[in-house]
């Protein structure tokens, strides 16, 4: 009887071990592979890890370590959200790639109030919206309009800015070049006027910039809310122009970008009074920041490197020099002419990785290396550790635009991508450079600068200042 039950017993202990075999087998078949990496704490994730701040141009500690201990596409937790970070350069030029299909445009949530981008202003415009946004703002800060009608505006404006400049002792110079810029790119949008307005846009941006990867507390003294606060008074001084605007004659129409908005509200379906300023929020924002930071880099560049500002200034002199008077202004030939001078900006804009990179949401599954990542999650294509890839870059810290002379066009298409790809590359993108462009021509053609102070590099971890550059202006002879 007893060796009976022992079989019994065998026997169903048998059949239950070959069970769960089975079901692990059948678990492990259908599981979901995510790419390696940690979650970190319940809720806030690895954020913190992500905001210490580095004093140095380079990938900050929290990538780095993790590239050499996952590979370069790992997942992490940011903000409450699960998100894959891809320092691997063909995946990231493919998701670029796959806006509205694979995936879309997307801001974590920190972002998401400042650009609503869960309400009526869809952000992540697909299709026909995203074709009428980007040829809206195509059509006003385009090559075309550059060439036929903003190039003397911008060139009256560097002029000015930097006259005013050298009348002071020191220049905080992104602070100074981000009034600069926005104020500018405010007086195309929505006919802005720094002088009569109570508003400084400067000062606001500064705020909001300040509070981007700040944890999402929206509570009075945080950096958040002071970001949020700054965002909502924009926003309330752009409405009063909006709603003056409708109440306008036709006779006022001025031709800037919120008078063709809204000339189109009635005609296209998908606009609306709160996408338009959503719309000119966000051309505010990418103009203020990078432009800025980019333009107190390149000081900073070639205050630190002779040899690339003699060689700027030489290239400058020769197109003086050639015209029948070195007073005439700038022509768009010129401007395309200065191939050193866009090695040295594209130089900064490679060291200068204002963001860590570009955020995408997956729209579906994603396969990758034998992992899944699914769908609903974020992606941050880190374009800075591709822009830092030593066998793409030698001695990639190093200041070095002469680099850009031997670069081929697939090399750079893959491995530089500072104003975004695919089809949401930055439609500002030729207005920033040349912005630039002319900045550096009248600058190094008319004055003479050193460095007072400040300068020192830190990453918390959008690109920033430690202690903010000063240098001191004069006029040549």
């Amino acid at each position: 009887m007893l060796s009976i039950i022992s079989l019994y017993v065998a026997t169903i202990s048998a059949i239950c071990f070959i069970c769960l075999v089975l079901r692990r087998r059948n678990s492990s078949a259908n599981q979901v592979i995510l790419p390696p990496g940690s979650k970190g704490f319940p809720i806030i994730g690895e954020t913190l890890q992500l905001l210490l701040p580095s004093y140095s141009l380079d990938l900050p500690s929290f990538i780095t370590t993790r590239i050499q201990r996952y590979g370069p596409i790992f997942q992490t937790r940011l903000i409450g959200r699960p998100v894959v970070m891809s320092a691997d350069p063909d995946f990231n030029r493919y998701i670029v790639q796959q806006e509205g299909r694979m995936a879309e445009m997307w801001y974590l949530d920190t972002f998401s109030k400042l650009f609503a981008q869960e309400g009526e202003a869809r952000t992540n415009a697909t299709g026909m919206v995203h074709k009428y946004l980007r040829n809206l703002t195509l059509s006003h800060f385009g090559s075309q309009s550059l060439r036929e009608s903003l190039l003397p505006h911008l060139e009256n404006l560097v002029r000015s800015t930097l006259l005013g400049w050298s009348s002071k002792d020191s220049i905080d110079v992104k602070h100074a070049a981000l009034n600069m810029t926005i104020e500018f790119v405010a007086k195309l949008l929505f006919g802005y006027d720094c002088n009569k307005s109570k508003e400084r846009l400067g000062e606001k941006f500064s705020h909001i910039s300040q509070g981007l990867l700040s944890f999402p507390l929206n509570i009075p003294g945080t950096t958040y809310y002071s970001c949020l606060k700054s965002q909502r008074e924009v926003m309330n001084m752009m409405r009063t122009t909006l709603k003056e605007r409708r109440r306008a004659s036709p006779e006022t129409f001025r031709g800037d970008f919120l008078d063709h908005a809204l000339k189109d509200l009635n005609t296209e379906k998908f606009l609306s009074e709160d996408f338009i300023l959503q719309i000119m929020f966000g051309l505010l924002f990418a103009s203020s920041e990078s432009s800025s930071t980019t333009l107190a880099l390149v000081l900073k560049f070639l205050s630190e490197n002779p040899h690339a500002l003699q060689e700027l200034e030489a290239e400058h002199e020769r197109i003086l020099k050639s015209r029948e008077s070195p007073d005439t202004p700038l022509t768009w030939d010129e401007v395309k002419s200065m191939t050193f001078t866009l090695q040295v900006i594209n130089e900064s804009l490679r060291l200068g990785n204002v963001s860590l990179g570009l955020l995408r949401r997956t729209l579906k599954d994603i396969q990758i290396n034998g992992y899944t990542i699914p769908a609903g999650w974020t992606i941050m294509l880190v374009t800075s550790a591709c822009q830092y890839n030593s066998d793409v870059y030698k001695d990639p810290l190093t200041f070095n635009p002469w680099r850009w002379k031997e670069m081929q066009p697939d090399v750079i298409a893959k491995n530089f991508m500072p104003f975004g790809g695919g089809t949401r590359q930055c439609a500002g993108a030729e207005f920033a450079k040349v912005l630039m462009t002319i900045f550096l021509h009248v600058l190094v053609t008319k004055y003479r600068w050193e460095k007072i102070k400040g300068g020192e590099i830190v990453r918390n971890p959008i690109l920033g200042f430690r202690n903010a550059l000063h240098v001191k202006l004069d006029q040549k002879d």
